[in-house]
C-alpha cells in the first residue's frame, strides 16, 4: 500500500477510524461513556476512559471490522447501535449468525472486496486469532489483513482479541505488512482465569520482529479496568528490544497519517 496514505484516527480502546484510498474502515467500535460497567456470567467489565470521539461525529463508514461481538469491551451498547449505519459489517461466522442482517461472517484465510471510488479493491482477508491460550480460548475472533487487489504483496494487518500464537507468522508470509494495528494491554479476567487474553508488551515485540517492515500502533491498551499492561510497559518492551522508533502512538481524536 506504498501509494496511498493509511489515515488513523484514535477514538479509544480497540475502536479507530482508518482512512484508506477514499474508504473509512472502523474497527470494534466502543462508544459507552466512562463509568459504564458490563456484566458477563460471573465478572464485570468497567469502563475507565470515554470515547474521544462519538458515534455521530464519525460520518458514512463504508465498513466495520469487528474482531468479535460477544465481548463488550470490544461492541458496547453504543457500539452496537451504531453497526445499522455502517455499509457492512465483517465479523466472524458465530457473530454474524447473533447480528443477523448487514453481518457476513468470515473464518481465518476468508477473503471480501470492497470497491473504492477511485476504481480500486480493496481486500479483507479474516486472520487467525486466538483470544486467550488454546485451553482456555475465549471463544471465536478474527483479525484482518487489507491489501489492494492490484497490490496484494503489502498490507496492514488489524489484530482483534488475540494473543500471540505461530498462526500468525503466516500472516507475515503472505503479504508485507506496512502497519500492524495490535490490540495490546494483556488483558486478564480474573475470574475466568489468570492467563492473558490479549498481546503482552512483549508478544508486540514478537509481532514486529514477525512484520519487520510494519510500524507498529498499538490499540485496546487503555480505557477498561482489565487491561494488566499500559503503553509504559509496552514502551520500556520495544526500547529493550530496540525497537521504539517503530511505535506510533495516535493522540485520541487527531487524525495521524501512517
Amino acid at each position: 500500500m506504498s501509494n496511498e496514505r493509511l489515515k488513523i484516527t484514535y477514538a479509544g480502546g480497540p475502536t479507530a477510524l482508518l482512512e484508506v484510498g477514499g474508504l473509512r474502515l472502523l474497527t470494534d467500535p466502543t462508544f459507552d461513556p466512562a463509568g459504564s460497567e458490563f456484566r458477563a456470567g460471573s465478572y464485570v467489565l468497567r469502563k475507565t476512559q470515554g470515547p474521544a470521539l462519538d458515534a455521530d461525529s464519525l460520518g458514512a463508514v463504508d465498513a466495520v471490522l469487528l474482531s468479535h461481538d460477544h465481548h463488550f469491551d470490544n461492541l458496547d451498547s453504543a457500539g452496537r447501535a451504531f453497526l445499522s449505519r455502517a455499509g457492512r459489517v465483517l465479523t466472524t461466522a458465530a457473530g454474524a449468525d447473533r447480528l443477523g442482517s448487514g453481518a457476513a461472517g468470515l473464518v481465518a484465510w476468508q477473503t471480501v472486496e470492497i470497491p473504492a471510488a477511485s476504481g480500486r479493491v480493496l481486500r479483507v482477508t479474516a486472520t487467525p486469532a486466538r483470544h486467550g491460550p488454546a485451553h482456555a480460548d475465549r471463544g471465536p475472533v478474527i483479525g484482518f489483513a487489507l491489501t489492494w487487489a492490484d497490490q496484494p504483496d503489502e498490507g496492514i494487518y488489524v489484530s482483534g482479541d488475540t494473543v500471540w500464537c505461530e498462526d500468525l507468522r503466516e500472516i507475515g508470509r503472505r503479504c508485507s505488512i506496512r502497519v500492524a494495528l495490535l490490540f495490546m494491554g494483556a488483558a486478564r479476567v480474573a475470574a475466568v482465569g489468570p492467563w492473558h487474553l490479549t498481546f503482552t508488551a512483549g508478544e508486540g515485540v514478537e509481532a514486529a520482529r514477525t512484520f519487520e517492515e510494519a510500524v507498529i500502533a498499538p490499540l485496546h491498551y487503555e480505557g477498561w479496568a482489565h487491561f494488566s499492561e499500559s503503553r509504559q510497559d509496552i514502551e520500556r518492551a520495544f526500547g529493550e528490544a530496540g525497537f521504539s522508533h517503530r511505535l506510533r502512538w495516535m493522540p485520541p481524536a487527531h487524525p495521524t497519517e501512517v
